[in-house]
């Protein structure tokens, strides 16, 4: 019996112990708590730039060691982010960095030309490109491609045509911050002008990863390989008139420089729909905080179908604010400055890479990036993607036009930081307040 009222009387307390007044149980609710760690405050800056006079070391704060066997120090210093990459990187990403400095260059009479497709970056599925120099006068011969050719003119002058499967003609001509664009199959021509003493060097990207410069359809190699009977019955003329056809290609050589005066150059004058040429360095850049950018897509320039581009320029401390592009890839060539930027590519997978001019960055579609200038100069680049239509999407508007209680449930962040969030893409934005 004794035992029995012991176990109800352990039985009462117990009850009495967790039992919480109804009118308590909010107010005396625990404050939340994250279910994982909170981001860590570690810097993550670039522990060094290629300027500087050391030599690097695999060590940020506490992690790593140094190098005890040999080191390529130009490289080191020009890749601190690899060396020493931000605690932030996680998992492993393909290479998606590519300097034209290690293209083999291709040296002809009159020029050169270097490539970059599928086989440098394996990452770089739907874009390839290609820096070609031409001396005053000097022809890139006449030829077609299975791809898409756009073009960017790094300096000086030249004159283009082209010939449309309806026998329209355009001819025209570009200069430094132009662009052109030839569809797939469309013959055409570039010649550097006397304009300049240099001549001139551009920039060519296509619509396919895995093109080569050195498959391309050209004239000469296509005339070398048909029999003269056969040329001299298509073209109607004696068989002579071919004595001095080349016997393999000429792919760039040397010649006289066209007239100044582009109508004097024509057969006939242009009567395309459209033109193949764009004065991208007439139009007028945006501002933004941190810099300024220009689109060119199909709203300004109709045929350039499979390619479009943003010129945009970071000043010092700025940053290319952090977003990406929905379905869009991104092949993007550094013009002048030097720059870091960091792919998410999903599944706690980031990587950092540093860039200088001349060097190429692949992002596929929808992986999250920014740019940020870490030179002393200003940055300049270019955003190149397989597609028509210029699309992105800036993190910060989005965070700025969800309901906010969701942002806060995310990120923690407070009603006035959420608030500051801009509601309009800024693009460009400037060093940190």
């Amino acid at each position: 019996m004794h035992s029995w009222c012991r176990i109800l009387s352990t039985l009462a307390l117990l009850s009495s112990a967790v039992a919480v007044p109804a009118s308590s149980s909010v107010t005396s609710a625990p404050a939340a708590s994250p279910t994982v760690p909170y981001a860590s405050d570690d810097p993550n800056y670039p522990l060094w730039n290629e300027d500087e006079d050391i030599i690097p070391e695999a060590i940020r704060g506490t992690l790593g060691a140094s190098i005890l066997g040999p080191q390529n120090i130009p490289m080191e210093l020009q890749n601190p982010d690899l060396l020493a990459p931000p605690t932030t990187d996680a998992g492993s990403l393909p290479n998606f960095k590519w300097p034209f400095s290690l293209s083999h260059n291709r040296l002809q009479t009159g020029g050169w030309a270097r490539q970059q497709n599928i086989n440098d970056m394996s990452i770089a599925t739907d874009l390839a490109g290609v820096n070609m120099r031409l001396e005053v006068g000097a022809i890139r011969e006449m030829h077609w491609h299975n791809d898409g050719e756009w073009a960017y003119i790094i300096s000086g002058d030249l004159r283009i045509s082209t010939v449309t499967p309806d026998g329209q003609v355009y001819v025209g001509d570009v200069s430094q911050g132009d662009i052109w664009y030839f569809p797939a199959g469309y013959p055409h021509s570039i010649q550097a002008k006397n304009t300049t003493a240099g001549g001139a060097e551009f920039l060519l990207v296509f619509d396919s990863g895995s093109f080569s410069e050195d498959s391309t359809f050209l004239l000469t190699d296509w005339l070398a390989h048909v029999p003269k009977e056969v040329i001299a019955k298509n073209f109607q003329v004696n068989i002579s008139a071919f004595d001095h056809i080349p016997a393999s290609e000429l792919y760039i050589f040397p010649s006289t420089p066209p007239p100044l005066n582009i109508e004097s150059d024509m057969v006939i004058p242009n009567d395309t729909p459209m033109p193949f040429t764009f004065a991208m360095s007439q139009v007028n850049a945006t501002q933004a905080p941190g810099g300024s950018y220009k689109v060119v897509d199909t709203r300004t320039f109709p045929v350039s179908t499979t390619v479009c581009t943003a010129e945009v320029t970071v000043e010092v401390g700025g940053m290319r604010e952090l977003h990406w592009h929905p379905t869009e890839p991104e092949w993007t060539f550094f013009v002048s400055g030097q720059a870091r930027m960091t792919v998410y590519a999903s599944s706690a997978q980031a990587n950092t890479m540093d860039f200088q001019a001349g060097d190429i960055a692949y992002i596929p579609p929808s992986y999250g990036h920014y740019v940020e200038n870490t030179g002393n100069s200003t940055l300049v680049f270019l955003e190149i993607f397989r597609s028509g239509l210029f699309q992105d999407i800036s993190l910060t508007q989005w965070l700025a036009l969800t309901p906010p209680e969701l942002v806060k449930a995310h990120l923690g962040l407070d009603d006035a930081t959420i608030a500051s969030f801009s509601r309009v893409k800024q693009e460009v934005v400037g060093p940190a307040h």
